[in-house]
């Protein structure tokens, strides 16, 4: 892993700590009932249909919930949710399919991780935006942002700058494999920055 300088960190002010509140029962039915019961499933072999016909039972959903605030507890993740399969189908529309850029690797991993990482993750983020870390410029993975929200933006920024008589352009780019890429001794200074609770610091050294 590149090395990275932790003092970056050092002139962003840092939020006040907030509590990590448990799992809800509405948290976890919100979060699967978005998944698509047509994905593919992962090694153990579950689809999201399975899921959702098990949650249906009142003790099974609380389990559920039980499981994933212990894992938040106590600063674990199970090793075989890191397991995943790679299917590798090629890409529609190619006149030929003798180099690997005709091909999309998909890595597919356990559900029961993914359903569990979509909690935390929205948990997450409820956390960073009401504690206001989330620059307003941010507008891509967020709740109630879309590609619209962009476009506005954008064509904002052009009106204005045609208003002072500017000639603008636009650049864009991307940063490719940034997430796995992601240093994780700089992610929990970042946590502890955006005033999350100590345990999803110890977290996310983790996972």
């Amino acid at each position: 892993m590149r090395e990275v300088d932790l003092h970056v960190l050092d002139d962003i002010p840092g939020k006040s700590t907030k509590s990590w509140n448990l799992f809800s029962k509405q948290e976890l039915i919100d979060v699967i009932d978005k998944c698509n019961n047509l994905s593919a499933p992962g090694p153990d072999r579950l689809t999201w249909s399975h899921i959702k016909s098990i949650i249906r039972n009142k003790e099974c959903i609380f389990k559920f919930l039980d499981i994933t605030n212990a894992y938040i507890n106590l600063g674990y993740w199970p090793f075989h949710f890191k397991i995943s399969t790679m299917v590798v189908i090629p890409k529609p529309n190619k006149s030929t399919f003798n180099s690997s850029k005709s091909y999309r690797p998909i890595v597919l991993l356990n559900t029961i991780g993914k359903l569990f990482k979509k909690m935390i993750g929205e948990h997450l983020q409820f956390h960073t935006i009401s504690n206001n870390f989330i620059h307003h410029s941010q507008l891509e993975g967020l709740k109630q942002r879309s590609t619209m929200n962009v476009s506005v933006v954008l064509i904002h920024i052009i009106h204005l700058g045609w208003i002072k008589n500017l000639i603008m352009s636009t650049l864009a780019f991307d940063i490719t494999q940034f997430f796995s890429s992601l240093n994780h001794q700089l992610l929990p200074l970042i946590i502890d920055k955006a005033g999350l609770n100590q345990k999803i610091s110890n977290f996310s050294r983790i996972i």
